[in-house]
């Protein structure tokens, strides 16, 4: 049997780290980040242990890198959904409705996010990251920003606000009025953008297939559309 060429094993360890971003996000939104391992994931992804520390250096770093992929493709998915509309306005509400939507949809994992951005290593900077930033980047100069690298940063920083605001326990902050507040803040007309359905009776978890935001199928299935060189 012939060797594997290298752009057969670059595929295979692609695929690889895909199922392994996958896995993180399912089992810490089912379970919680501590009562996740790094074996746990593995077993998801029906990788051997080893291969977790071989394209990541800790389970903090995976699990931000998966979220973070999983924000920036429903992010990718809302701005380029149809009708598709270069209307700076109603892409700004996309993006709103987007990423709050994942506050609203998947709690426990936002939650678990938002306090992993608090340790130490703050924003891990991995390509998903990336892609995330420059989607938002770009729906900040699209919506006429005249200074995207003050604006982009505070537009971050409202939306993390409001993120942290929905997943507090006990005391969240409900959808409607933080969306209204961003909503305000950017003059948006309320009819923009698409908010998410109604949470669950289950207690607002959505248990959607998410395999559609992690390309563990062919070569180019679910990649960016762009370079993605922009810095968080």
């Amino acid at each position: 049997m012939s060797p594997r060429s290298a752009s057969v094993n670059a595929e295979l360890r692609r695929r690889s780290r895909e199922r392994l971003l996958q896995a993180a996000v399912e089992l810490v939104d089912e379970r919680g980040y501590e009562a996740t391992t790094l074996s746990d994931i593995a077993d998801r992804a029906g990788s051997a242990r080893g291969l977790v520390s071989y394209y990541f250096p800790g389970k903090r770093q995976l699990v931000q890198s998966a979220v973070h992929r999983l924000m920036h493709r429903t992010l990718e998915e809302a701005l380029e959904r149809e009708p598709h509309t270069d209307d700076g306005s109603e892409r700004m509400a996309r993006a709103i409705d987007a990423i709050l939507g994942l506050a609203r949809d998947r709690t426990v994992l936002m939650r678990q996010h938002m306090a992993g951005l608090l340790q130490a290593e703050g924003f891990v900077q991995c390509p998903e990251q990336k892609r995330l930033a420059e989607l938002l980047r770009d729906t900040v100069a699209r919506h006429g920003s005249g200074d995207v690298d003050a604006d982009y940063p505070m537009l971050r920083s409202h939306l993390m606000g409001a993120v942290y605001a929905m997943v507090l326990p006990k005391v969240p902050m409900p959808f409607a009025a933080m969306r209204s507040e961003l909503f305000a803040r950017y003059r948006l007309d309320c009819g923009l953008g698409l908010p998410p359905a109604p949470p669950s009776a289950s207690g607002g978890a959505c248990r959607t297939d998410l395999s559609r935001f992690f390309a563990t199928g062919g070569k180019n299935c679910g990649q960016p559309k762009g370079p993605g060189t922009a810095e968080g």
